[in-house]
């Protein structure tokens, strides 16, 4: 049993491979370079929205892995490795169909080249040999000047790639750091937070005992209070401690 969400993006993804069996079908039969061209476009655009489709269906594997039993992951992660490779294989297969279109494109143009070359071969058999020296000099100056064009182009390339890497190197780092910062944080809080109702249960702890003791307290003063205005109360025990009120004396006379 699989969730609803790995069934749904499985039947997108074999939809997709059905429409990319079908569309290098009709790219055999297209002989026009455009339509071609624009057919491996439309091809190239499924096998991403392919490929974005897998990578959904891997995060959503990993989600659902602890629910399913170890069979139906298994059975589930060769289903994904058996959709990668049939991607692959059809990114194989456009990567060829480009490269033969681009042939075909420097076909095209390096066709009309040879009819230039005759006419610079009927130009050169018309100049003086000083002249022939004097456009030799000029196309070397010409092809030195594009050489330092060019290297300058790759020293300010290397440049500005050595910047790019050092400045994501620093912000990789500080995204490091500000990572680790809130983990620190996260765990501050847990911890304060432990500690704020450890302190909750204390200062409940100690209110219940000084509420009882108040009330000891309390009770002991109104037997005090009771034993000394009711001394003769039989019905309160005497308090340990306290000496029991002194007998009334009465004086005796005796009479002559």
């Amino acid at each position: 049993m699989v969730s609803e969400e790995l069934a749904e993006i499985d039947g997108q993804i074999q939809d997709i491979f059905r429409a990319l069996s079908n569309g290098f079908q009709k790219l055999e039969k297209i002989k026009d370079s455009t339509r071609r061209s624009r057919q491996l476009e439309e091809l190239t655009d499924k096998m991403r929205e392919c490929k974005r489709l897998i990578k959904d269906y891997d995060r959503e594997l990993k989600d659902s892995d602890y629910k399913n039993d170890p069979s139906t992951n298994k059975m589930l992660n060769e289903k994904k490795q058996s959709m990668i490779k049939e991607l692959n294989s059809y990114v194989a297969l456009k990567k060829q169909y480009s490269s033969s279109l681009e042939n075909k494109r420097v076909d095209l143009f390096e066709g009309p080249s040879e009819g230039f070359a005759e006419d610079n071969v009927l130009l050169a058999s018309n100049m003086t040999n000083q002249q022939l020296l004097d456009h030799g000099n000029n196309m070397m100056d010409e092809t030195d000047q594009a050489i330092d064009r060019a290297q300058k182009v790759v020293h300010e390339t290397i440049n500005v790639g050595t910047e790019t890497s050092a400045a994501l190197k620093a912000q990789t780092e500080q995204m490091s750091r500000i990572v680790n910062e809130l983990d620190s944080i996260h765990f501050s809080i847990k911890k304060a937070s432990k500690l704020v109702k450890e302190i909750g249960r204390q200062v409940a702890t100690d209110r219940c005992i000084m509420a009882l003791l108040f009330l000891i307290v309390v009770g002991v003063i109104a037997v005090i209070i009771v034993k000394i205005v009711n001394p003769n109360n039989k019905d309160i025990r005497d308090i340990p401690g306290l000496a029991p009120p002194a007998p009334a004396r009465r004086l005796l006379w005796i009479s002559d």
